[in-house]
């Protein structure tokens, strides 16, 4: 067991035996699942492995089982690390640790290792959450105090194998990007869109009732284009929620790699000279936002943004379809979802670009479900297309910058 996988020195000591190719899958898994989306790139999430008698023992009654020869895994919500300067931005965390959770488990099922059991922690998708569950207070000693559970999963070796081939899913996480450019005009093949809208129904994913919605006609894209130019304005507008955005803006590749999250201007923008990114850094600055928003500054971003969207070939939304309220199990399955949805995107040599700001905040987002005949609650929007560069000119958004694959990884 390596020290960096442990919360506090000794844990491996009180460790019951386990299966020593569990401890080599699980960390092959946490390299694919680092790759993960998640909002701001803030990557709010954590999983421990439950190894100790005691933690074991809670892990197995959470999934009505016996801690036997299983595997347990507890995914989490860092606290610490969440956006928190709107409300509904503890969905969009729950969105992003599912995407998580969904790597990380069809990796270590493409290891051989199946989901025997799934169970979720109660809660609604807008919190709070109980920091107790699935153990009575106060829980492990080494369990993170800034971490919330999320779901416990029961794992054990698959009669028939691996599910998929790692290396291919790997390649695939590896590949995925946010493109922000403009992409071909080019219409997306309708069975590639039948393909990614069809469930997927493995791991964290199984069960999820997530509509998948594709708005291709002119009337479609054109009306949600004016909709971002009408609205998408108020995300810079509201000086709380620009300024946790720019606190996760990094200046210098040096930057990004210090703090392991967060987004360069190079992955927003795409390659810059030097006077580009310090015109950029002044554009976006709170208190250049602070000082004209009063003069239209906003909605001249807005408009901008709705020039990109109007003559993207496909835009994606995804909903939560299964009840009016949703719960924090929605929330997760919905992030399972669409990690499934990207890297299918990314097989077909699609790229994303999310376009969130029109689903933070209630009315906006109410008003596009109505507008667009959305079933249930919408939790993702994006472009959906193929970049207009080539493979080379697609290297230009890189990847980005991530925590070490093991950091959000705990031993309990």
């Amino acid at each position: 067991m390596t020290a960096d996988w442990t919360q506090a020195p000794g844990t491996a000591a009180r460790a019951v035996p386990t299966d020593p190719g569990f401890e080599a899958a699980l960390g092959a898994a946490v390299r694919v699942a680092a790759l993960s989306p998640s909002s701001h790139n803030c990557q709010p999430w954590g999983v421990a492995w439950a190894r100790g008698g005691g933690a074991r023992a809670a892990a197995a009654r959470a999934v009505a089982g016996a801690p036997g020869g299983d595997q347990y895994l507890v995914l989490a919500l860092d606290r610490e690390r969440r956006l928190r300067a709107l409300p509904s931005l503890h969905g969009e965390m729950l969105v992003s640790c599912g995407a998580y959770g969904q790597l990380l488990l069809r990796a270590l099922g493409a290891q051989g290792w199946a989901v025997d059991g799934l169970r979720f922690a109660p809660g609604g998708l807008d919190g709070p959450l109980e920091a107790g569950w699935p153990w009575q207070q106060p829980g492990p000693a080494d369990w993170p105090r800034t971490w919330a559970p999320l779901c416990v999963a029961r794992l054990r070796p698959a009669p028939g194998g691996a599910a998929e081939d790692l290396r291919a899913l790997r390649d695939t996480a590896e590949a995925r990007r946010t493109h922000r450019a403009p992409y071909r005009p080019q219409p997306v093949a309708p069975d590639v869109l039948d393909r990614l809208a069809a469930p997927t129904g493995t791991a964290v994913a199984r069960d999820a009732d997530v509509g998948v919605r594709h708005l291709t006609s002119d009337a479609d894209r054109a009306a949600l284009a004016d909709f971002v130019a009408r609205h998408a304005g108020r995300d810079f507008s509201h000086g709380p929620a620009w300024r946790e955005t720019h606190a996760y803006l990094r200046f210098s590749a040096a930057d990004a790699a210090a703090h392991g999250d967060g987004f360069t201007l190079a992955e927003l923008f795409g390659p810059l000279s030097r006077p580009q990114e310090w015109a950029r850094r002044l554009a976006l600055a709170p208190t250049t936002m602070r000082l004209l928003r009063h003069v239209g500054y906003p909605g001249l971003l807005a408009r901008q943004l709705a020039r990109i969207v109007r003559p993207t070939p496909a835009l994606t939304v995804l909903s939560l379809t299964g009840t009016p309220t949703p719960t924090l199990a929605d929330g997760v399955k919905g992030g399972a979802r669409l990690a499934d949805y990207w890297l299918g995107a990314t097989a077909e040599g699609l790229v994303l670009h999310p376009l969130s700001a029109v689903l933070q905040y209630d009315d906006l987002r109410h008003a596009l479900e109505d507008r667009f005949r959305i079933p249930g609650q919408a939790i993702f929007l994006s472009r959906l297309g193929r970049p207009a560069t080539d493979a080379a000119g697609v290297s230009g958004f890189p990847r980005s910058h991530r925590r070490p694959a093991h950091a959000p990884l705990r031993t309990i």
